[in-house]
């Protein structure tokens, strides 16, 4: 028993390397990140990622980002298996680098689009640091209103840099890229706030805040931007 379930994982893990040896290489990511930004006109953020941000994404994104990559991977890779049998919309749960991932490297989707985006995780993973993927992907998504990156979506919002983004502002921030258009604080508020608040439980969850320290962050005064720049503006 033992020994075949040794040779399973042999044979397993043999497949995985051919199949990360088919996919493109991810030394271009950053690159790739700077075209984002340049198509919109926004300008990228330095590592390492801001620490009120990047607790906020992980505690709500991928919680086991810091862990191992393999487990971190297994983990994900689960969820997104699990997620694309059950229905033909984008699976959820990813990993972090997973989505970087498919934000980088668009495919055409599906269960075969799912395991491109699982390998070239694992490669965006062994290839740079946990610090590196984090910013990568803080300055590659869109957070609504035409705000591209963390520094547009900070300056944008709340008029500062992402490194003064307060413990409301920063949990407010980490919920909006999941649904920019349905958690859009400039026009549908309570959502968004209902957003945060998930958000702010996850950091409680994950022992980055005390339930006491969450609700005075929910309690911050909000000082949103009039927002100047719309959804689809470069």
């Amino acid at each position: 028993m033992l020994a075949s379930a040794v040779v399973i994982l042999v044979v397993l893990l043999a497949a995985g390397a051919v199949f990360l040896a088919t996919l493109p290489g991810v030394g271009d990511a950053e690159s790739r990140v700077d075209a984002i930004l340049a198509r919109h006109g926004d300008r990228a953020l330095a590592p390492p990622p801001p620490a009120r941000l990047a607790a906020a994404v992980v505690s709500t994104e991928d919680e086991n980002f810091y862990d191992n990559v393999l487990f971190n991977v297994a983990a994900g890779a689960g969820r997104a298996a699990v997620a694309a049998v059950g229905t033909s919309e984008d699976p959820g749960g990813s990993t972090i680098a997973q989505q970087l991932a498919k934000q980088l490297y668009p495919n055409g989707g599906g269960v075969v689009g799912t395991l491109e985006e699982v390998g070239l995780g694992v490669k965006l993973s062994l290839t740079y640091s946990h610090d590196q993927v984090l910013t990568m992907y803080l300055n590659s998504i869109y957070y609504g209103n035409g705000y591209w990156g963390v520094v547009a979506a900070a300056r944008g919002y709340f008029g500062v840099s992402p490194r003064r983004l307060t413990w409301g502002e920063a949990s407010l921030l980490a919920g909006l890229p999941q649904a920019p258009s349905a958690y859009d604080p400039l026009r549908h508020l309570p959502l968004a706030r209902q957003r945060q608040h998930h958000v702010l439980d996850q950091l409680v969850a994950n022992g980055h805040l005390s339930a006491s320290a969450a609700d005075a962050a929910f309690r911050e005064p909000l000082p949103l931007r009039g927002g100047a720049r719309r959804d689809g503006a470069a």
